[in-house]
Order: structure tokens, then sequence, then C-alpha cells
């Protein structure tokens, strides 16, 4: 009884929040980073033991991020249904059954058997992101929701700088090769069962705690817009390009990390065995967490959108500079866009939704589905890798930052702001 009502003035003390669900919440953070990056050394591996095209392979992030369009809004429904703690436990158990389902996918060696268990990890995964994204800026004093949503951001990026180097030292064993296709397929079972272990304990772990979480009615959560809603979003060009951005932008940075290992194994660029190619993924997406921070600083002085249009034609530079190019010109620059990503995502995010008042949920919902980008750019930038060459198929994101470049220059600015611009022009 004395504990009970020691817990009780603690949490009084902390209205909306405690370090240790704060610090609960940011491990969510660091374990979708990494299960999202693990796919850039799956599809790799995956291809080497199923002998497949790079458009059959691309159907790993297909299947993942597809599961984005389609769970993103039912997401939002059961959190408002279920609330915040049971919404995380569902997330969780179900990601560790899809990660689970990777046992008999690699003893029956069946690619389409992955392809399904990849569709129920992505699942949880993404009512993981759909709750644990709002929630964090509600448990803690609101003053300091950015801080903690940067943090966590943080984490995310550490995660998916991490995973890859784990993941090719489990996958790419030197004597895999000497023990057949079998021994290779099943290298996937221990990092995958692994994934299952915490994400049910983890599941298990919120779903007993007694947090102190917040009504989920009271969160940002995304939802489906109604037939009104679509026509009053319609009106906001700002947000409808933002969603094409989103979409564009998801695509490229996802295509660009799925090939990575692929690309630096080839002679003409650095001739990289799988296993050590899979440690350079790191610098990719290492270098989008170092340049969120360093966005962070320089959006003190210079305008988001500007700043956007700047990493963009920064990413189309190194793109092209990596085509044009061999050896280790040509692998720095791919590995360089990494870092011009770090602020595209939750900028292009913030621009979107800016002024769109009491339509910011149906708008959020909107732009969580753009998300899907990362299920279809990788699978085209597959076809021209398979009928073009896998050095000429990076064009295809080039294309897609050459959209970004414009959305942050002209497609960013909402219309009412255009108008007035317009009419400021005239009288000048």
């Amino acid at each position: 009884m004395a504990n009970l009502s020691s817990s009780s003035e603690s949490m009084a003390s902390e209205p909306r929040g405690s370090t240790f669900s704060i610090v609960a919440l940011t491990a969510l953070f660091f374990m979708w980073g990494a299960i999202t990056s693990l796919n850039d050394v799956l599809i790799p591996h995956l291809k080497s033991v199923f002998s497949l095209t790079y458009t059959k392979a691309m159907l790993v992030q297909f299947c993942f991020f597809g599961a984005y369009f389609l769970i993103s809004i039912p997401a939002g429904k059961l959190i408002k249904k279920v609330g915040f703690q049971y919404g995380i436990s569902i997330g969780l158990v179900i990601s560790a059954l899809g990660a689970l389902l990777f046992v008999p996918s690699a003893w029956m060696e069946l690619y389409w058997l992955f392809l399904g268990a990849l569709f129920v990890l992505a699942a949880g995964v993404t009512i993981l992101q759909v709750t644990a994204n709002p929630l964090m800026a509600l448990i803690g004093d609101p003053k300091n929701a950015s801080s903690r949503l940067t943090l966590a951001q943080g984490f995310n990026s550490l995660g998916t700088t991490v995973a890859p180097i784990i993941g090719g030292w489990l996958l790419f064993s030197d004597h895999i090769e000497l023990e057949g296709a079998k021994a290779a397929v099943e290298t996937v079972i221990p990092p995958y069962l692994g994934l299952a272990a915490v994400a049910f304990l983890l599941g298990m772990l919120f779903l007993k705690l007694t947090l102190p979480v917040p009504d989920a009615n009271e969160a940002d959560v995304p939802v489906a817009p109604d037939s009104s809603d679509a026509e009053r979003l319609w009106h906001h060009r700002h947000l409808i390009l933002g969603a094409l951005g989103i979409f564009v932008y998801v695509g490229a940075e996802v295509a660009i990390g799925s090939f990575l290992v692929n690309y630096l194994g080839e002679s003409y660029i650095a001739g990289m065995p799988e296993s050590t190619a899979a440690n350079y993924i790191a610098f990719y997406w290492g270098g989008a967490m170092v340049g969120r921070f360093i966005g962070a600083l320089l959006m003190r002085h210079i305008p988001a959108r500007l700043l956007l249009a700047f990493c963009s034609f920064c990413s189309i530079a190194l793109i092209v500079t990596s085509v044009a190019s061999s050896g280790s010109v040509a692998m720095w620059t791919i590995l360089a866009v990494g870092l011009c990503n770090s602020i595209m995502f939750p900028t292009i995010f913030s621009l979107a939704l800016k002024g769109l008042g009491k339509s910011t949920s149906q708008g959020s919902g909107l732009l969580c589905l753009a998300i899907v980008g990362g299920a279809i750019v990788p699978v085209f930038q597959g076809m021209l890798a398979d009928s073009i060459g896998l050095q000429l198929s990076f064009l295809l994101p080039a294309l897609c930052y050459v959209y970004i470049g414009f959305y942050g220059l002209k497609g960013s600015i909402p219309r009412y702001e255009h108008l007035a611009n317009v009419a400021e022009e005239k009288r000048a």
C-alpha cells in the first residue's frame, strides 16, 4: 500500500508522463528503425539465395511499405478505440508474429512466404509508428514535446545505422557459402527470432505497466478523410503537392538503400563482398542521423523550404556524379545522399500541414498514405536495373529529388500566401 501511494505521488508530480515511459517509447523508435533498415541487407541476401532479378528482389520493399498504405488509417481507428497502451502492445505482438514467420519461411525455402512475413511485420511496425509518435508528444511536459520527439527520432536513426552492420554480420557469414543454399537461407532465423523475442517481451511489458497515458482522442493520429474532407483538402494545393513529395522522397530514400550492397559489390564501383558492403550502409543512414542535428541548427537561420530545395539539389548532384563515375568517387557520392536526406521527411510533412487547422488529422492521414512510395519506387528502379543496368537506374531517385526541389521552391507555398505574394508583386 505504501508503494502504491508513492507511485501515485510520483505520477501526480508528472501528470502527463514519466521518465520510464519516455525511455520505453524511445526503445520502440530504435526498434522499428532497425527493422526497416534491416531490409537493406535482407534484399541482396534473398536475391542471391533465390537467384532473383532486381525487380523481384524489390518486392521485399513493396510488401513492407505496402503495409503502411493499407494499415495506417485502420491503425488510427484502432488507437481511438483501444487506447495507446493496448495499441502499442498489439503492434508489438503483430511485429513479433511477423518476425516468427521468418522461421518457417527459411525452413520451407519459399520466397513468397518471406514476403508475407514482411507484410505482417510491417503491419505491426505501422501500428507502432501511428501510436508512438503522437504519444511521445503527449506524455511529458508540453513545452519539451519537440525535444522529446527529436531525441526519439535520433534513436530511430541510430537503429537504422546499427542494424545493417549487425544484420550483415549475421546474414553474410563467410562459412555459409561452403554449407549450401539451405544454410544460407536459414541465416535469417537468428536475427528475426531475436527481434520476435524482443518485440513480444516489450509487448507484454507495455500491457502490464501502469503508464500515465492520455486519452487517445487527444492525439493527432491519421484518419481517413470523408467525401467532404477530401473536397476541402483538395483546395490545399501545398498539401496535395506535399503528399506527392512524401511519396517520391520515401521512394527515393528506400530505393537507394535497397540497392547499396549490390551497387558497392560491382567491380567498377568497389568490388566489395556482401559482408563488407553491408557495413557501408551505416554511412548512408548515419549521414541522415547526423544531418538531422545539423539541419535543426540551420533552420534557425534559413527558411525550411529553401533548405529543403538546397538539400534536394545536392542529392541530384551527388547521384549524377555517382552515375557518371566509378570507384571510390561513385561509392562515396551515393553514400553522401543520406546526409542530404536527413531533413527532408519532417520538413515536407510540416510544410504540407501548414495552415490546415481542423483538417490537420485528415491531412496527416493523406501524408501517411503517401509513404507507399517506399513500395513503388524501388520496384521501378529494379525494372530499370534489369533493363539498362544498376548504375543508370539511380537516375530514377535523382528525378524524385528534382520534384522535391520544386516543392521546396514553389509547391510548398500555401495558396493564400502565393496569392498574397502575387498581389504584392503587382503593387510593386
